[in-house]
Order: C-alpha cells, then structure tokens, then sequence
C-alpha cells in the first residue's frame, strides 16, 4: 500500500507561518500587563513551533523531532490559561500559579517516564490536560469582565469573550489528536495525513479570523505626553467628582472611553492620569467606587449580597466577592454582620 501523502507544501507550514505571524502581532500588543502579552505570545510560538513539527514528520517524512513533537502538545492548555489568569492577579500572584501550572507538564512526562519507562499514555495524558484547561477557560470566563480586573478596562469584555474561543480552539484540537490517536491504534497511521491537513483548514480560518480584527481591537494605546505638573491630579480630581455626582461606576459596561468623553481629554489621558496618581489602572479605580458603594449598601440595606453586587456594578458575584476580600480583608456577609452583630 503506498505510504498516505499530503500536499506538496503541507498545510501544517502555512498553519506555522500564520501562528508565527500572530505571536509577534500578540507581543506587540498592550493588554494592560506584559505578563498576559508574554504568554498569549509564547502560546502562539509554540502552535508556530508544533505545526512545524507536523508538516516536517508527515509532509517530508523527518522523524527526529517526534519526541518534541509529542510532548509540546502538554504545555499548550497551561500557557493559553496563564495568559488569561495573568490579568485576574497581580504579579505575585501571578508567579505562584505560573509556577504551579509550568511545573505541571515535566513532572508528569518525569513520572511517566520513570513508572512506566515509555510514554505510550502521552496522548490521554494530552487528551486530559486539554479537556482539564477547557473546563478552567469555562469557569473563567463565567466570571465575566469583571474578573480581568488587571487588564486594560477598555479591553475586558473582547478578552473575557475570548477565553470562549480559547476553550473552543483547546476542544477542536482534542477533537483532532483523539482522532489521529485512534487512527494510529487501529489504522496504523494510514489516514493521519488526511486528518491534519483537513484540520488544518479550520485552524487557518481562525488564525486569519485573530489576525485581521487585532490592530484595531487591541492596538497598543499612545502613551500620554508628559504631563504638567499638576495636571494628573486635577484629571483625577475631576474624574473623581464626576463619578460620585453621576455614580458612572454602576454601569457595569463603563469603559474609559466613555469616561475621557465626559472628561473632554483623549482616553490616554485618563489612564495615565490614573495610572501616576492612584498606581492602579483605571479598571481598578472604577472598582474602589463600586465597592465603596457596596460597603454602604450592606450596612444600610437588607437586600441579599447578590442583589447589591449587582446593584453596584459588578458582573458577577464571584468577581464582587473576590474584590470585596481584597480590598476589606473580610467576605461581604462578615463585613455586614461587624457591622451589625445583631443582624
């Protein structure tokens, strides 16, 4: 039986151009952290970097590099939620769970390789860690907005909708190793060819679909002209009367976008102003506001910790009790109740 072919340029190498194109795009980016940017693009590297793989061993027939080819697939689901998670915490934070999730991949390959001595359980291994880091992107995004409370403010709700399409991207490739896998135990490899550049059409589409909305979706903002002495604090001055004369912080889809419309200074302005007055972002600073709101509202309403989450800009309710411990130290309830033990 003659040897499964694929196209002359394999599709995997048009897919490895692309992903490569979009790791230097992502890198340039500004997300409101350069830890999130770091990450989005090691992500897209390594798909760069694992597409090559494939074009070369089932396009050219090169093998030497199937090991590496086999076990970058594990990093994969870690990488893609620490560019997510990277924008809920700060940077302390941030290395404990990179640390965590990292380590992860190479102890395990260590174990298997050290219990059983081959790695012929790598693909439910892989298969395991895609559907896990799945799950994560689900409970992550349920959160909403609100919980991407480091990013930039003008941003959150594109990034929140897109931990969506990096759980569905993690299933599709679930999807296609499963298939490959079990055409290899029962085919011996005879239709893998077939499946990857059939696959890689998909991935090709979403790749251009990432690419030609990014410079306007998430350019890198301008940075603000130095400013005169003085004048970050009357923005911030000014910001702050405007929020607690109008209570903009109780519209849960505020952007600084709108707010710099109502200041009458461009965008970068606010962030900036923000930025070197208070040391947080402005998505942080709309937050002090709600959670100042949310405080009063316990202590002089009896309207369930839901109700007044809502009632004070928040999202969701995990997001609000999240930053409520943060900020106060305690949960909602126990903040109400030290407040009035007799409640």
């Amino acid at each position: 039986m003659d040897e499964p072919t694929m196209v002359n340029f394999p599709l995997p190498m048009v897919t490895a151009l692309l992903f490569g194109v979009v790791a230097v795009l992502v890198w340039r980016m500004e997300l409101g952290q350069t830890r999130a940017s770091a990450m989005f693009s090691a992500l897209f590297a390594m798909g760069a970097v694992a597409s090559f793989l494939v074009g070369l061993r089932f396009g050219y027939g090169v093998t030497a590099l199937v090991p590496l080819q086999r076990v970058l697939p594990l990093f994969l689901g870690p990488v893609m939620y620490l560019g997510f998670a990277a924008m809920t915490v700060d940077a302390r934070g941030f290395a404990r769970i990179a640390l965590a999730h990292l380590s992860a991949p190479p102890v395990v390959l260590g174990l298997l390789w050290l219990l059983i001595g081959e790695l012929r359980f790598l693909d439910w291994l892989i298969a395991g860690s895609y559907l896990g880091y799945a799950i994560a992107l689900f409970l992550l995004w349920r959160k909403g907005p609100d919980a991407l409370s480091y990013a930039r403010v003008d941003v959150t709700s594109s990034l929140s909708n897109w931990t969506l399409r990096g759980l569905g991207l993690l299933l599709f490739v679930l999807l296609l190793d499963t298939a490959s896998a079990l055409d290899f135990a029962f085919n011996q490899g005879s239709n893998v060819s077939t499946l990857i550049s059939a696959g890689a059409v998909p991935l090709i589409l979403l790749l251009l679909a990432i690419m030609l909305p990014m410079p306007h979706m998430l350019q890198r903002p301008k940075p603000a002209p130095p400013a005169p002495e003085g004048e970050d604090a009357k923005v911030e001055a000014r910001l702050r009367a405007l929020m607690e004369e109008e209570a903009l912080f109780l519209d849960p889809d505020l952007t600084v976008q709108r707010l710099a419309k109502r200041l009458h200074v461009p965008a970068r302005t606010v962030s900036a102003a923000i930025n070197r007055t208070q040391g947080m972002n402005v998505s942080q600073y709309v937050n002090e506001f709600r959670l100042a709101h949310a405080a009063r509202l316990l202590v002089e309403d009896r309207a369930s910790v839901t109700k007044i989450s809502a009632q004070s800009g928040f999202l969701t309710r995990s997001n609000f009790y999240r930053e409520f411990q943060r900020v106060f130290g305690q949960s909602p309830t126990e903040y109400r109740y030290a407040a009035d033990p007799a409640d």
